[in-house]
């Protein structure tokens, strides 16, 4: 990553919401927001309902969840966008914004994701996803402050910890 990728927010990238229009992820300036590549058909789909507790936990602090679509692993998310959205709202209640279903590897890798991959876990990953559900939380800043293996509960100790600190 060159110096002038690393300071280039996440918050100006250009991305579409799951039902259309753009996401605007300037909105989310000055707001600590946990990014989630997400699927409805994974073994890890269970994580929505944590995702959502932990969204509305911390909602009225200026805190979000974005959940990214992405059908990259095993043809798990194969739904259109009226599928996505009624399956997530309908089975985990979900209410937090999710975006259009992109590419996080690869090629055709989304620019949000350019963005996030070269950020390293605990365990020093850093790159490519490894699966559905992988977490970045992205500070009040637009840069990467934690990033979390896809194993990795919504609500574990150090995701509560991490954006705790995030929303200070």
């Amino acid at each position: 990553m060159t110096t002038d990728e690393s300071s280039v927010s996440v918050f100006d990238v250009d991305i579409d919401a799951l039902q259309g229009g753009s996401a605007d992820l300037g909105q989310y300036q000055g707001k600590p927001v946990l990014i989630v590549n997400v699927a409805s058909k994974c073994g890890l789909t269970p994580q929505y309902a944590g995702l959502e507790r932990l969204h509305e936990r911390y909602a009225a602090q200026g805190f979000s969840v974005l959940g990214v679509p992405c059908n990259q692993f095993l043809g798990q998310e194969p739904g259109t966008s009226e599928e996505i959205a009624e399956f997530c709202s309908a089975t985990y209640g979900v209410t937090f914004p999710m975006t259009e279903k992109i590419e996080v590897n690869g090629e055709g890798r989304h620019a949000l994701y350019e963005r996030l991959v070269p950020a390293e876990d605990a365990e020093g990953h850093s790159g490519d996803i490894r699966w559905n559900f992988e977490k970045f939380l992205i500070g009040r800043d637009g840069k990467v402050a934690a990033r979390f293996s896809p194993q990795t509960e919504p609500e574990s100790a150090e995701v509560v910890a991490a954006v705790e600190k995030a929303i200070g």
